[in-house]
């Protein structure tokens, strides 16, 4: 099978890369949905309601608490995947990384043409005069985060309630259209509107990864039961 992926990619040109919270696990990121995921946990209060934009403007410190726990992985390093991604974009082979995670570590492993979906932890902004604060910073001040200003600073990321950046989706429908390739690695492809984009894709070779079945199995060419990381690092370049 790898070397199904393997004359796949050989013979692609313009690849795009579609990835959820799966991508990120081999960093030591939780991801979501699976069986011992971060939903599957328990909670007094469930985290899609913890991470909507009511709770954050309601319940700001305790959205902050969480965010810091749960959300806020720092020290996580990029993984094979990444890596590989790099590599397949700087040989001019994958047009575009379209991402749901949040985490920036693509672009740590030095993918430029990423587009970020949920936005990134990486981005805060005072929600009055728009000043600039880095995660680290999030990270190490205690309770509500304020701006030098004083107002609250809120995370670049896109909350329950919110909608996705239009920019954003654009230029990720666009390079999901012009695609030869698309992978899709790591999402159980159930978060919408972010999973739907895939309806775009009009190439030849549809591939999927992950761990566990998902509702695109039966739609694609190739189908891989696997860690994202795992698999790729077995392409040759």
């Amino acid at each position: 099978m790898v070397e199904k992926l393997q004359k796949v990619i050989d013979n692609s040109q313009r690849i795009v890369f579609f990835g959820g919270a799966g991508v990120s696990t081999e960093s030591g990121i939780p991801d979501f949905r699976s069986v011992d995921g971060l939903y599957n946990q328990e909670y007094d209060i469930p985290p899609e309601e913890i991470l909507s934009h009511t709770y954050f403007m309601e319940h700001t410190e305790e959205f902050y608490r969480f965010y810091r726990n749960k959300m806020l992985c720092l020290t996580a390093k990029p993984n094979a995947a990444h890596y590989k991604l790099a590599e397949l974009e700087e040989l001019g082979k994958l047009s575009a990384v379209i991402t749901q995670n949040i985490d920036g570590l693509h672009q740590t492993a030095g993918s430029k043409a990423v587009y970020e979906l949920h936005g990134s932890v990486h981005r805060n902004y005072c929600t009055k005069c728009g000043k600039q604060y880095n995660a680290q910073y999030i990270l190490t001040t205690k309770g509500i985060p304020k701006c030098e200003c004083g107002c609250i600073i809120k995370p670049d990321v896109v909350l329950y309630e919110e909608p996705l950046n239009n920019k954003v989706v654009n230029n990720a429908v666009k390079a999901i259209s012009q695609a030869d390739t698309m992978i899709i690695a790591g999402t159980s492809l159930t978060v919408y509107p972010a999973a739907g984009l895939v309806q775009y894709f009009h190439g030849n070779n549809l591939v999927l990864i992950n761990r566990d079945k998902t509702p695109m199995d039966k739609k694609c060419s190739l189908v891989f039961h696997s860690k994202v990381g795992e698999l790729l690092s077995q392409i040759v370049l």
